[in-house]
């Protein structure tokens, strides 16, 4: 099943597990955001089209992180005068994995957090036996570069990566294919790094030219 959506004045054509980059909404990363402007369903028997909406469509997805596009450059120039002006600018954009598509008015499936909660709770042996292993955490964040300086990489995304044992600009900057192809498969990045060229950003980053 797929559905065109609009959101941020743009159509997007998704189906579930697929990941979007779309205008910043006002949401949490791990929050489960709902679609209602939802242009046309299809996948199963004909098709539905809206009019403009379809009725009682909606698509549900999880905030992957907050993060800002690249970065462009604005001048402005005026003849026969000095005025001269440059500016640049990093749309802030949301990461979504679009989770159901829902029709007839049904209502998006809630997180299962609850009995994670309750585990906790009843075993409270295991998170002493855990505690140890918490200890670590530290070290690595004190000794480890800030991944945000890279462009497309927020909050959320340098924990997933520090989970992987990325902590530093030079364990990026020698990422081989194999590497690049392992991280893609484990995030869902789908081609992310070389197509935001993380490898040249953590390069320039270690030689103290600037951010990226």
């Amino acid at each position: 099943m797929f559905a065109v959506i609009k959101t941020g004045g743009k159509q997007y054509k998704v189906a579930p597990e697929d990941v979007i980059t779309v205008e910043k909404l006002q949401a949490e990363a791990g929050d489960t955001v709902e679609i209602t402007d939802v242009l046309m369903v299809g996948g199963d028997g004909t098709p539905s089209i809206g009019a403009p909406h379809v009725e009682g469509a909606t698509v549900a997805a999880e905030v992957v992180e907050q993060t800002r596009g690249d970065k462009i450059m604005v001048f402005k120039k005026k003849r026969r005068t000095t005025y001269r002006r440059t500016a640049g600018h990093r749309q802030d954009h949301t990461v979504l994995r679009i989770t159901e598509i829902l029709t007839g008015g049904k209502k998006a499936s809630k997180k299962k957090a609850a009995p994670k909660a309750a585990e906790a709770e009843a075993k409270p042996a295991p998170a002493e036996e855990e505690a140890p292993k918490a200890e670590p955490a530290p070290e690595v964040a004190a000794g480890a570069d800030d991944l945000k300086k890279i462009s497309g990489v927020g909050p959320a995304l340098e924990k997933k990566l520090h989970a992987l044992g990325v902590t530093s600009f030079q364990q990026i900057a020698e990422f081989t294919p194999e590497k690049i192809a392992e991280v893609d498969e484990q995030l869902n990045f789908k081609g992310r790094i070389e197509r935001e060229d993380w490898i040249s950003q953590a390069k320039t980053l270690m030689a103290g030219d600037g951010d990226a």
